[in-house]
């Protein structure tokens, strides 16, 4: 166990002595360390950031959101989280990949609607706006990578700050909600876990899902399973369409440069830079 992994595992030990969490099992993932334990007789899953950034502060979060259509919360410090742990615990993705991709849809509009109850922003003022994440654009645009056309950055830029300052009702979003964020359980049905939080427009909100799940891209790449999805999600959750389309076209070119700024490589294979050709191609064709 490495110097680091230990100060992980010490800060996991002491928070699970402070809640009277008992604990079972002990994994880490690339941004935190996570246990399953029994709480008060309730499985639970106990989580610890490893450093500050879009899931330090997930346990105010998830209270802000007071269980609308999100996985319960028990106890949380910035840093650390005690939800309950969703039985079985699988994925919508699981559907999306064995040919059930309507199926999947459906369930992350209703969640997206659900979560959408929740309109006001007073309590997430702690939250970054859609703006805030604006500053992707430029800083990749200043500091000289050339992995992503810059035609294309440029243009995602634009749409993405266009579409910021003609937002109508901005709202507490997850910010990530998409086909492995949200879990089935057989008490409450299906929720979403790990909200990024950020405040926008519910356009904004159905991005992430159209870029998953990444397994198999193939599923969501074809014009014809994008413009499926958009309507479905913008149906049942009464979205304008083309500002939902414009919204997933920028995000898509902003995703491919968050993946370089955590030390990833992309091309023109990446499905986030082919999904986003894809989008601006339907975008022109109106």
């Amino acid at each position: 166990m490495t110097l680091i992994e230990a100060e992980l595992v010490k800060r996991l030990q002491e928070y699970a002595r402070a809640w009277s969490v008992s604990v079972t099992e002990l994994f880490e993932t690339e941004t935190s360390v996570i246990a399953f334990g029994i709480w008060k007789d309730q499985p639970v899953v106990l989580k610890v950031i490893k450093q500050a950034g879009d899931e330090w502060r997930a346990g105010e979060l998830l209270e802000a959101f007071a269980e609308d259509g999100l996985v319960r919360v028990y106890e949380h410090v910035p840093g650390a989280v005690l939800v309950e742990r969703l039985r079985p615990g699988n994925s919508v993705a699981g559907l999306a990949l064995s040919g059930r991709d309507e199926e999947a849809t459906d369930i992350l509009a209703g969640v997206m609607l659900r979560m959408s109850a929740c309109s006001s922003t007073s309590q997430f003022e702690f939250c970054p706006t859609v703006h805030d994440w604006a500053k992707g654009f430029e800083r990749y645009l200043t500091g000289g990578d050339a992995q992503i056309p810059r035609r294309l950055v440029g243009a995602g830029q634009r749409a993405y700050l266009d579409l910021c300052t003609s937002q109508r009702q901005p709202r507490p979003l997850h910010g990530d909600l998409q086909h492995y964020n949200v879990l089935f359980d057989s008490h409450r049905g299906w929720l979403a876990i790990d909200p990024k939080g950020v405040l926008g427009e519910l356009e904004y909100e159905v991005g992430a899902a159209l870029r998953n799940p990444y397994e198999n891209p193939e599923l969501f790449i074809s014009r014809s399973a994008i413009e499926k999805r958009l309507e479905q999600f913008t149906n049942k959750l009464n979205l304008d369409y083309e500002r939902t389309l414009r919204w997933a076209f920028a995000q898509a070119v902003l995703s491919a440069i968050w993946l370089i700024e955590d030390g990833f490589a992309v091309n023109e294979m990446t499905p986030a830079l082919r999904l986003a050709e894809v989008f601006r191609s339907m975008l022109a064709a109106e």
